[in-house]
């Protein structure tokens, strides 16, 4: 179960939300070759991740920014991209480019020293937008807490969207990342848990000027909850692929 889309379009071009998409798959693309490679990749995180133990003894301080372009693997990398699509645009169209990036990039701080004050003596390398990304997730639980999210349910035969509130979708995320943060150990590496929840809790705080020049409470009295513009209909499209009925058999047959 995933989104795959937003009703809520934006009402410029988001190309700071491009930019960043295509500095994350470049710089990813620069440094793949070399993944399968332990001792090259391992040297690599040394010196771009973020590690909490660095911190601790005051050294590697950039790579609380340059971590947030590092990922792991092509799904790791697939994952954030897709929620940077989802929400980042209308929250660029909020604060304007120059005022998104640096709400980006201050979120993603924000969200590797939550990593990092989670356990300061760690060795473990932490990468990924996902942080700063989270930010951007928590700015939009308080802007458009009511805006209409599709999310793909996948069974095993068959697959189904439903649209659902964007503050269900984004506040069952958020519960699971304290959840997983508070029953996981920080230095035996995976998700990091609480570079998540740090971003989400970051983001929203640095959203709440923009709420309260929208009128705070009484911004979502007037648009209750909803975004203040139409919102987006989709239609999946009939398949183009004739239909064979299916003639019943007779005991002949």
């Amino acid at each position: 179960m995933f989104p795959i889309r937003d009703h809520n379009p934006s009402g410029r071009t988001p190309y700071v939300t491009y930019f960043l998409m295509a500095a994350n798959i470049g710089i990813f693309l620069s440094y793949f070759g070399i993944m399968e490679d332990a001792r090259q990749i391992n040297a690599f995180w040394l010196d771009w991740a973020l590690i909490p133990a660095r911190l601790d003894d005051g050294q590697g301080s950039y790579t609380l920014v340059s971590s947030m372009f590092l990922h792991g693997g092509w799904w790791h990398l697939a994952g954030n991209m897709l929620f940077l699509y989802i929400f980042g645009d209308n929250i660029e169209d909020e604060m304007g480019p120059l005022g998104y990036a640096l709400f980006y990039l201050v979120a993603g701080v924000a969200a590797g020293w939550t990593q990092y004050l989670s356990a300061p003596l760690s060795t473990v390398p932490t990468v990924g937008a996902s942080g700063a990304i989270a930010g951007v997730m928590g700015a939009y639980l308080l802007l458009y807490p009511k805006a209409k999210v599709d999310i793909l349910i996948i069974f095993i035969v068959f697959f189904r969207i439903f649209p659902i509130p964007a503050w269900i979708i984004l506040a069952v995320w958020f519960a699971m990342q304290f959840a997983g943060g508070v029953g996981s150990d920080p230095d035996a590496g995976g998700v990091a848990y609480w570079a998540h929840a740090g971003g989400f809790v970051a983001g929203l705080i640095l959203a709440i000027p923009v709420w309260l020049k929208r009128g705070g409470p009484g911004y979502w009295q007037r648009t209750e909850g909803h975004p203040p513009h139409p919102e987006a209909h989709y239609k999946l499209a009939a398949s183009r692929i004739p239909k064979i009925s299916r003639r019943r058999r007779g005991p002949w047959n």
